[in-house]
């Protein structure tokens, strides 16, 4: 409740808390508009593949030449500068950077950049989390061996929704579910690049002008983002996952506590202590009244006369039956809200959301039907989209991790709506990406 606070007695003592940051694209340029306003926290360097575009995307958000004019990362920790450059090692090695960033979007390449950070004692905030989603247990697990801590970044729908899954739980609750929204139609599952401006909800021009990412932005469009997510949030709070994936059943957000409940209740879920996503739109494409597309919900129980009671006196609202309630975030605001991350890990020592099992995990399934030789591009692409799979089935399946869809070459083909194999592609099993999601596996 205090953060703010104790990030200006950090400002006031002059020992802010030290940051780098790996990645300076959509999430990254976000962050960036509010971390130049904040004193308690100095941005010590950012690296990326394209230090010109980072400082382009640096100055569309207001900061000038001479703030990120730093000529060294020695330079930029001795005053108040930033440093903008591409030598992602350097930055993680820094020892005046306390935590890092990693705001890639890049899965393998993250786990190369995370691991790198604990080796030298840092601890990270994971923006990508596509990587959390394939083997987020893993950077769980090796970041308690480096002594550091790893966590979600805030902002994102994963460390909103386990926000409230532990508000609820803290006050003594039972979650019964716990998600976000989406704008969903089954056919939306076919989308590329080329056609997501068609469906997303902004025009080309629009989107061009704020520099958005086509590839990314599908990645939401078509499934793949949501079972990310919801992947991320099942291995953080304990929450279990469809068996048979997202069902996005229809509503709004003062339709949760009906449609969020077991089938046998007249809901939409398997059991008691699900994820699921909620879709804004009807199957017929109608968009539902009040939705929760861009928003963070949890459906908790009133299981005794005297809660129900409770919910009853107070005028909360409730399912039909008056046992199931929930409390709802309409909106997240990205990599604007990304500082209550750096505040927590950097004041607290608090993460804001880590995986602490493996309950979930996200499959790479066919888009279309794919040749042998054909080689996949990850989510968001032409080739593959994710599922949302109970971990125990799909590492027992050898399903590939959507994670580790990125430019492998496929040995066969699958038809459409199939999930690829491990054994249907030819993957480096060199790379650290490959060997924590074994390890991971291992362990889990």
């Amino acid at each position: 409740m205090n953060l703010f606070s104790m990030l200006g007695k950090r400002a006031e003592d002059g020992n802010p808390i030290r940051i780098g940051m790996i990645g300076a694209g959509k999430f990254g340029t976000m962050f960036l508009s509010q971390v130049r306003k904040l004193a308690g926290i100095h941005l010590i360097g950012v690296a990326d593949l394209s230090p010109d575009n980072a400082r382009s995307n640096m100055e569309l958000v207001g900061w000038t030449a001479e703030q990120f004019g730093a000529a060294s990362l020695d330079e930029a920790a001795r005053g108040k500068t930033t440093h903008v450059g591409d030598d992602w090692r350097a930055l993680v090695a820094h020892p005046a950077i306390d935590i890092v960033i990693e705001c890639t979007g890049a899965p393998v390449a993250a786990i190369d950049h995370i691991l790198g950070a604990f080796g030298n004692g840092k601890h990270v905030i994971n923006v990508t989390v596509e990587a959390d989603a394939f083997c987020g247990y893993g950077l769980a697990r090796k970041a308690e061996e480096a002594g550091v801590i790893y966590s979600m970044a805030y902002g994102d729908q994963p460390a909103l929704t386990c926000d409230l899954v532990d508000w609820a739980r803290t006050c003594g609750f039972n979650v019964t579910a716990a998600g976000r929204g989406h704008k969903w139609l089954p056919a939306f599952r076919k989308s590329t690049p080329e056609t997501v401006w068609d469906h997303w909800g902004v025009s080309r021009e629009a989107a061009e002008r704020g520099r958005l990412n086509p590839k990314m932005f599908n990645s939401f469009l078509d499934g793949s983002k949501p079972a990310i997510e919801s992947s991320a949030i099942a291995n953080a709070t304990g929450l279990l996952v469809p068996s048979k994936g997202l069902q996005f059943p229809v509503g709004g957000a003062e339709d949760l506590a009906n449609i969020m409940r077991p089938k046998s209740e007249g809901g939409h879920l398997e059991h008691k202590g699900m994820v699921e996503v909620a879709s804004s739109l009807t199957r017929d494409g109608t968009p539902v009244p009040y939705d929760i597309r861009q928003g963070v919900w949890v459906v908790f129980e009133g299981e005794t006369d005297y809660l129900r009671n409770c919910f009853q006196e107070y005028l909360v609202r409730t399912d039909d039956s008056g046992r199931y309630s929930s409390l709802y975030k309409r909106w997240h605001l990205i990599g604007l809200e990304l500082p209550v991350s750096v505040a927590s890990v950097g004041l607290r020592g608090e993460p804001t959301g880590v995986a602490r099992c493996f309950n979930g995990d996200v499959a790479a399934i066919a888009k279309r039907d794919l040749a042998a030789g054909e080689i996949l591009d990850g989510e968001g692409g032409y080739t593959v989209t994710g599922g949302l799979r109970p971990a125990k089935a799909s590492v027992a399946a050898g399903y590939l991790p959507l994670g580790l869809a990125h430019d492998v070459k496929l040995k066969r083909a699958i038809a459409d709506g199939e999930p690829v194999r491990f054994e249907d592609v030819e993957i480096d099993e060199t790379t650290t990406a490959y060997k924590l999601r074994k390890w991971m596996e291992t362990i889990s």
